[in-house]
């Protein structure tokens, strides 16, 4: 029996049960073990600079949501971010393809000139689509882990410097600490006060998740932690994430990664975290180096793809 034929629209409020639907069976058919909460899809469809019904694409089967393709507006450095997701019953039909057609019109409309998508190298299925619609390899990421049990003793002391954790209302202090910490780095679009207070904001965060390092009155340089809200049903336990580790410019080879990171995991390990997992671009080998000697491992990898917009 054929499969009906699936019809590729904009993204509607009422789809929402529908969209969430579609991730957990996706999950429970994949076997992958994560599970993701309704708040922390709710969530992604809110947060700033985006909007759902411009940018979510839908595939719909019998009035069943059966794929859908996201793109994120990264408007300063003139990119979209892609992610996209079909359900295994519906794979190898040519959905990603359908879904990518609206996609591209949507890069033009926001005048950007390149589109990018991470998959784990891993996902033969994935990179041979990619490939076929004229994607191509330029980054490779790692994707790290270390068990806190393994956790080396650390002073986390300074006599230079000065670590405490960010305050609801420093947002902006913290766009301006991390835009110079990364503006000579691969992919990085600016934060505005907004987004990074969305962030905060969100199911299983604060500003408590930030550890910042002073020298004097001056932030030099800061690590946000995670704890994760999606669970591992083959795992259980809690895992943590270092989202970003960043040093300005100006005070870097003087410890402070080390300092902050060490922070950071202590910080983790003592809200009950068991793991913490990070991802790392490859060709960053200071990096790479000091989550190496903190004693995190690679577990996997992911290739970035990049489309031009025609």
């Amino acid at each position: 029996m054929s499969q009906p034929t699936c019809k590729i629209r904009n993204y509607q409020t009422s789809d929402f049960d529908g969209y969430v639907n579609l991730h957990i069976e996706t999950a429970r058919l994949d076997r992958s073990g994560c599970y993701t909460s309704r708040e922390m899809l709710r969530e992604n469809l809110q947060r700033p600079a985006y909007n759902p019904k411009k940018d979510l694409f839908i595939a719909e089967a019998s009035g069943k949501i059966v794929g859908f393709l996201n793109i994120t507006p990264e408007l300063i450095i003139r990119r979209v971010l892609l992610d996209c997701l079909v359900h295994p019953e519906y794979r190898r039909k040519g959905l990603a393809k359908q879904l990518l057609e609206p996609a591209i019109r949507r890069a033009r409309e926001l005048r950007t000139t390149m589109i990018h998508v991470s998959v784990p190298e891993k996902n033969s299925t994935a990179r041979e689509v990619l490939s076929r619609l004229g994607f191509s390899v330029v980054r490779q990421f790692l994707e790290m882990s270390l068990p806190l049990s393994n956790l080396k003793p650390s002073d986390t002391s300074s006599k230079e410097f000065v670590l405490r954790h960010l305050q609801r209302g420093e947002e902006g202090m913290l766009a301006e600490v991390q835009n110079r910490c990364f503006a000579d780095t691969w992919g990085f679009n600016p934060n505005t006060p907004e987004e990074i207070a969305y962030s905060l904001s969100l199911s299983n965060a604060s500003a408590e998740d930030v550890v910042l390092a002073y020298d004097g009155e001056r932030p030099a340089g800061y690590c946000w932690t995670k704890i994760n809200g999606e669970k591992n049903t083959k795992t259980g336990g809690e895992k943590g994430r270092i989202l970003m580790l960043g040093v300005d410019p100006d005070y870097r080879d003087k410890g402070i990664g080390k300092l902050t990171l060490e922070a950071g995991l202590s910080y983790l390990k003592d809200k009950g975290v068991r793991v913490v997992e990070l991802t790392v671009d490859s060709e960053n080998q200071p990096a790479c180096s000091l989550y190496r000697a903190a004693g995190f491992e690679v577990q996997a990898r992911s290739l970035w793809y990049e489309k031009q917009v025609d």
